[in-house]
């Protein structure tokens, strides 16, 4: 109803004013055709009157005659003769006269006399002067007539005004139903499909122009609708493919400014996309073999590709990226893409491999040179001397028992890293675990007189695999005692916490420089190479420590200081998830 209330409020004013000057208009012309008309019957009376005050040879009679006439016509008169004196009797000639109605009347008389003025209408009473051959005859005649006609008038105005409302109202009701409602349902609509809000309709039951327009309307709105919904669906899935993309994505505009990077992208340069959204590209990334490589793709106007390493904190990551540029169906030169694949991994595998095959090659070398050399000297000759034959043997004995020891660990290590390695899991007490390695380690350390110690807090049930974690804390107790001089201390400690247990394993031993502790669980290193090999280590023992531990989702920790020892940190969950 409030957008009927404006037009129907101005319309309703409209016609108040219209019927305000219409009524004052209307009953300004009845008024005075009224007394046009008025008057043209007194004139015609007071013929009648002039006749009878002329014609009249006393005053009784013309008075007898007066009266009976202005009783006929309902009119009086007052005669003034020439000095102005009026015959008081006549003024009573109307019976509905009261004494002060007399007395304004017959002052009005007066006054119009000594004005010498024309008929005149005064409160309701008209004022008519004839002049008589007496003097000067005033014509008196109520107008009562008037008053009533300027009454009907203004109530056939206001019946007018109510009729005319009511059908405004219902013209008004009519138009706005068919025409302004339906245009205005359609303003709505459009102005919230400006908005964006493009699930909005209107009513679709209007007839004629209107209803072709919100019919169209509410096509207009599905359409956008269903564009809108394809759009962001196909947003989403631009969206979901470009940010889980594994390789990093740089879009740059023909100017060199940024308007697109995934997360892949963000995760290796670091920082967050406002750092690199609407900035120049060499701005925003500070490494100059990107640099080169965007300017390539800009001179050549052809694909790129390039390696380039960067530093990331303590790190350092190989970068490999393709370069395209872009044109639209103009062939009009639109930017570029650049697709960053981190080749690291691949980058440390290979060198990895390469490491491996040149560790192995060397760890291999040594023994077999040994076994060959040994061998030869024999065959040349030395067997037939009892003793060197001996001293050969033993040495070749040595040399083929490290060799198998290193095939061995090559082996375990290559079981322990496959897809498809498996833990035989059961509850064990790791401290009756140690207890069982206790004396294979204490005959070791007595013949360097080294003391062994274990401290535990009773049974501690965790579990894991008895076997693999027999070899763990074997070659962790091993190393203790064969890098720590004589004399020395090897202390073990279990420590239950409420969801896993730790057992450290400390020695005096010679230490392990800080700059070497991240690289000691790598294959076939040494941070001494020749203590390790007099020690009969294969190079390969902490890697494969490290991967059981992994395997029981654990943790290892190193604490050493040079010329002080070490402490190994091994610490399990007391369940495997």
């Amino acid at each position: 109803m409030k957008a009927y209330s404006r037009p129907l409020m101005t319309y309703t004013a409209i016609i108040i004013l219209v019927m305000i000057v219409l009524g004052l208009i209307l009953a300004q012309l009845t008024r005075g055709y009224f007394i046009n008309v008025f008057e043209d019957r007194i004139k015609n009376e007071s013929e009648f009157f002039v006749a009878i005050i002329n014609n009249s040879e006393n005053s009784s009679d013309m008075n007898i005659q007066l009266k009976e006439f202005t009783e006929k016509v309902d009119t009086a008169v007052v005669v003034f003769d020439e000095g102005g004196e009026a015959d008081t009797n006549t003024i009573r000639t109307l019976d509905s006269f009261s004494d002060q109605e007399y007395e304004n009347t017959f002052e009005n008389a007066q006054a119009l006399y000594a004005n010498k003025s024309d008929g005149r209408l005064i409160n309701e009473t008209f004022y008519y002067p004839v002049p008589v051959e007496s003097g000067t005859m005033i014509m008196i005649s109520p107008v009562k007539t008037l008053e009533n006609v300027t009454r009907h008038i203004w109530l056939l105005i206001g019946l007018t005004f109510a009729l005319g409302l009511i059908l405004i109202f219902l013209v008004v009701y009519n138009v706005m139903e068919k025409y302004v409602k339906p245009i205005r349902s359609a303003a709505n609509v459009a102005s919230e499909l400006a908005k964006g809000n493009y699930r909005a309709r209107t009513y679709d039951g209007y007839f004629g122009e209107a209803g072709k327009l919100n019919q169209s309307i509410n096509v207009l709105a599905r359409n956008l609708q269903q564009i809108t919904t394809e759009q962001g669906m196909q947003e989403n899935r631009l969206e979901a493919v470009i940010n889980n993309m594994g390789s990093g994505l740089l879009l740059i505009d023909e100017k060199g400014y940024i308007h697109l990077v995934n997360r892949a992208f963000l995760d290796s340069f670091g920082g967050n996309s406002k750092d690199y959204i609407g900035a120049l590209y060499y701005e925003a990334i500070p490494y100059k073999s990107v640099h080169e490589t965007v300017k390539d793709i800009f001179m050549l106007e052809e694909t790129v590709r390039d390696t380039f390493v960067f530093p990331v904190k303590i790190q350092r990551k190989h970068m490999e990226v393709t370069g395209a540029p872009i044109f639209n169906e103009s062939m009009k030169w639109k930017g570029i893409v650049l697709v960053f694949h981190d080749i690291t991994e691949l980058k440390r595998l290979e060198q990895t491999r390469k490491d491996f095959v040149a560790n192995v090659s060397h760890e291999l070398k040594t023994p077999i040179t040994s076994i060959r050399g040994f061998s030869e000297t024999l065959l040349d000759g030395a067997m037939k001397d009892q003793e060197l034959l001996e001293q050969f043997l033993t040495i070749i004995l040595k040399e083929s028992g490290r060799l198998q020891s290193l095939i061995k660990d090559l082996l375990e290590l290559s079981k322990i890293e496959k897809t498809d390695f498996q833990l035989t899991v059961s509850a064990i007490d790791i401290s009756h675990l140690l207890q069982e390695l206790m004396p294979i380690i204490r005959q070791n350390a007595a013949e360097k007189e080294i003391t062994v110690d274990m401290e535990t807090v009773g049974p501690v049930m965790i579990d894991g695999d008895a076997g693999r974690l027999k070899q763990v804390f074997m070659n962790l107790l091993t190393n203790a005692v064969n890098y720590t001089p004589s004399n020395g201390n090897v202390d073990v400690k279990v420590t239950e916490g409420e969801e896993d247990i730790r057992v450290s394993i400390a020695d005096t031993g010679y230490g392990i420089p800080e700059e070497d502790i991240p690289r000691i669980f790598e294959r076939f290193y040494r941070v001494d190479k020749a203590r390790s090999r007099n020690t009969g280590g294969t190079g390969l023992g902490l890697a494969i420590v490290k991967h059981i531990i992994e395997a029981h989702s654990g943790t290892i920790e190193v604490e050493s200081n040079v010329g002080e020892g070490t402490i190994f940190h091994v610490i399990l969950k007391k369940e495997l998830t």
